[in-house]
């Protein structure tokens, strides 16, 4: 009798394994949407590879600000919209030079901040997609990744991940200047 128990528990604890690991790959599709973004859970671990853009760090970047086009730097740290404006509740700064695009790192994007952002890139690179252009958020954070991957969708090029973003630049002790979003619409 003992040994009959023991040969119906090994099914069962291998029927409980296969449900862990089919929740565990379910629940991490939940965080992709349909076309490969991100859309939840935006503060955690990122890949070190992003299809399309090239990593870079801060000395990295450090070289790329002295060539020649100069890339445009990109921040797509999030801000609170509220009734048709950006609600500022809390100081917000960026490396010298950036245009802030708030929100367009968002996974999902409603067609309202989807054309913010094509219109600004448009308008920023004057329509041309070679132009290098650098996204950034903080570390661990998927927003620029969804961005790089928006652009790369939508014809850029030259494209650069700035992976650590402004905590990095900080911890270099690096200067900053306040930052206030691009204007939306």
């Amino acid at each position: 009798m003992p040994r009959a128990r023991c040969v119906l528990l090994r099914p069962s604890l291998a029927a409980l394994s296969l449900s862990l690991l089919l929740g565990a790959a379910q629940a991490e599709t939940a965080l992709f949407s349909a076309e490969g973004y991100r859309i939840g859970l935006y503060r955690s671990p990122t890949p070190t590879q992003l299809q399309g853009a090239s990593i870079i760090d801060t000395p990295a970047l450090q070289n790329l600000l002295k060539q020649t086009p100069q890339p445009l730097l990109i921040d797509v740290y999030r801000r609170q919209w509220l009734q048709g404006r950006f609600i500022e509740d809390e100081p917000h700064e960026n490396l010298p030079g950036s245009h802030w695009l708030a929100n367009t790192g968002d996974g999902d994007l409603t067609p309202p901040w989807q054309d913010y952002f094509s219109r600004h890139l448009q308008q920023l690179t004057a329509g041309d997609l070679t132009q290098p252009l650098v996204f950034y958020c903080r570390s661990d954070c998927w927003l620029s990744w969804n961005a790089v991957k928006r652009a790369a969708s939508m014809g850029y090029k030259t494209l650069y991940w700035y992976r650590d973003g402004l905590d990095a630049w900080q911890a270099a002790n690096l200067p900053l200047t306040p930052a206030r979003p691009e204007p939306f619409p």
